[in-house]
């Protein structure tokens, strides 16, 4: 299984989580756990996902979630689970 770990931050308004959720869902992205809270108006999600199903390429996914978030007002970020198990072992 390929997983990759989801960031969303900023202000908190109507509708991110399912936007960012719909987004997912409609490129084969299984989300296995999901964390969310807000901080005196600040939105905060954690995403972890499934991205053994994917069509496109993860570069692709990654620009398309940036884009997403400035369309909605918030920062998203997509990386892969392998970039923090590595940085532990060191």
């Amino acid at each position: 299984m390929k997983k990759c770990i989801v960031t969303v931050l900023g202000k908190d308004t109507v509708g991110i989580v399912a936007k960012v959720c719909t987004y997912l869902a409609e490129n084969r992205i299984n989300i296995l756990d999901i964390s969310q809270t807000i901080i005196q108006g600040y939105f905060n999600m954690m995403v972890i996902a499934d991205v053994t199903e994917l069509d496109k390429d993860f570069t692709v996914i990654c620009d398309e979630m940036v884009k997403l978030g400035e369309e909605i007002g918030v920062r998203i970020h997509c990386q892969r689970e392998e970039i923090f198990e590595k940085m532990h072992r060191l």
